[in-house]
């Protein structure tokens, strides 16, 4: 058992992993504590090689409301170069969840609002409950949403991300489904089974090769095109000398089912 504040951990006998925003009394949001043991639990779960499958999720009704008012309160009172630092912090926590070596599926029962959304786009699979609304809300309140930024327009590209974050309008769970920030939209009474669905079929990967696959997609988003060939063609045969491909392959070739595969 970790010993944390603002969240919960806790990881079930398959190796799925839950992480839970735990201020429910303040609908989520985020404050210098939660961050800090946000970027603690995504250096603990990396590390953890019994950990196959990490959810996301928020106790109580919201997921996240993005930046907690005491928390705007304590950044007024701070010179620039703290705020850079501080949103420095925020930065490297979302960098940290986008970058674990672990599939990270959201489960959104709730709302998710600034830094809430940004939260939602460094999944790498997000489902929610169509009754839930978001909103990319910074520019209403005179700032702008930047730390969240690369993440969500990662994830949505820049024409939608334009469309959202320049108004800072609500929207609904079905809107966020066909932008592209939901990969589903689902009844909040569903949304469990469709998270299950979701967790069965990552478990049947090959957990080296789930964390090598993320790398890999970051590495060609960052690798000019003319440097793709030379990219990929390292990267596969890292593969298949690595244990799990040498496992994986023979496995395949004796009609068995490798280790990592629930019919085992």
């Amino acid at each position: 058992m970790h010993d944390f504040d603002t969240l919960t951990l806790e990881t079930d006998a398959r190796g799925v992993a839950r992480l839970t925003l735990h201020r429910p009394d303040k609908h989520n949001a985020l404050n210098a504590a939660l961050i800090a043991e946000l970027a603690r639990a995504a250096a603990l779960l990396a590390a953890d090689d019994a950990v196959r499958v990490v959810v996301l999720t928020g106790a109580g009704a919201s997921f996240c409301a993005g930046g907690d008012i005491g928390w705007f309160r304590d950044t007024l009172a701070l010179d620039r170069a703290g705020r850079v630092a501080q949103s420095a912090d925020l930065g490297h926590m979302l960098a940290a969840l986008a970058q674990l070596p672990k599939p990270l599926i959201g489960r959104i029962q709730g709302p998710a609002y600034g830094g809430g959304v940004g939260m939602i786009a460094v999944c790498d699979v997000a489902i929610g409950a169509a009754e839930a609304r978001f909103g990319l809300t910074e520019v209403r309140l005179g700032l702008i949403p930047a730390n969240i930024a690369p993440h969500v327009i990662a994830r949505i590209g820049a024409a939608r991300a334009r469309a959202t974050m320049l108004s800072g309008a609500l929207f609904d769970g079905a809107h966020a489904e066909r932008i592209g920030l939901l990969d589903r939209a689902v009844p909040l009474t569903q949304l469990d089974a469709a998270i299950e669905d979701v967790v069965t079929a990552h478990l049947e990967a090959a957990p080296g090769a789930v964390g090598a696959t993320k790398a890999l997609i970051r590495d060609v988003v960052a690798t000019p095109a003319q440097g793709h060939v030379a990219l990929t063609s390292e990267r596969l045969a890292d593969a298949w000398d690595s244990a799990e491909g040498k496992t994986g392959i023979d496995a395949f070739l004796s009609r068995q089912t490798p280790p990592w595969r629930s019919g085992s």
